[in-house]
């Protein structure tokens, strides 16, 4: 296995494949490839370097000339993913709230396909080539915000972790419904029943007025779209 490097690198910037001899039969982009694959199917837990060489059917430590640290390994899968975003241009003076919101969406889905995705998220891996295209477009469709470029930065970063955050909160949800004996659905309502017992006891009288106020609570997408606007609306 390859040593540590004594000082930290940028798997961007080093060269495709060190050391020498005949071309490879595989790049960064299949090693990254056979990576997600495996996460998809099998989740993060089960990416090695032994089983991407197995997926690729090469040896180990070959692999080691492409990608020197499993972190890199992880940084190479989330560049990979990131490619599927879809980032057409909007018209002119388009509603930059609907931009940030649509985008919202998006990694949403994204995250939903790949649910492994949120657990090795770092803001380190912002500077890969597929998360600079992201970020650059994200700020063209602020244009309209009228906020210095740092501020509109701050947003993008506000979205992205909420986002993050909610599709965690989604995707651990529906891991703990899957280990029950009953359907999610029979114990929300024992839940709110308990709750609802509590509350009119008497001894939580603004959590009462609380619960009378609030919104109903709608279905995942609507929650999804109220929790962004809110956010939203804190730049606008």
């Amino acid at each position: 296995m390859a040593g540590r490097a004594a000082e930290p690198e940028v798997i961007w910037a080093r060269p495709e494949r060190a050391g020498r001899g005949p071309k490879p039969a595989y790049n960064r982009a299949d090693i990254a490839a056979a990576a997600v694959r495996i996460a998809d199917a099998d989740g993060i837990e089960a990416v090695s370097m032994r089983r991407v060489a197995g997926e690729l059917g090469c040896g180990t430590m070959s692999l080691y000339n492409y990608v020197p640290r499993k972190e890199d390994l992880y940084e190479l899968m989330v560049d990979a993913v990131s490619g599927e975003y879809v980032l057409t241009e909007g018209p002119p003076g388009e509603d930059w709230r609907a931009a940030m919101l649509a985008l919202g969406r998006q990694t949403r889905d994204l995250m939903r396909r790949h649910p492994w995705l949120p657990r090795i998220m770092s803001a380190l891996y912002g500077f890969s080539p597929n998360a600079l295209r992201y970020l650059e477009h994200c700020l063209g469709a602020l244009d309209g915000l009228d906020v210095p470029y740092g501020t509109k930065a701050e947003l993008i970063g506000m979205v992205n972790g909420s986002v993050m955050t909610y599709v965690a909160g989604e995707l651990a949800m529906a891991e703990r419904a899957r280990a029950l004996p009953w359907s999610a659905e029979r114990e929300q309502q024992v839940r709110y029943a308990y709750l609802a017992g509590q509350v009119g006891t008497g001894a939580y009288p603004r959590l009462a007025e609380a619960l009378k106020e609030a919104p109903a609570p709608g279905d995942a997408d609507e929650l999804f779209d109220r929790m962004m606007n809110r956010l939203l609306d804190s730049f606008a």
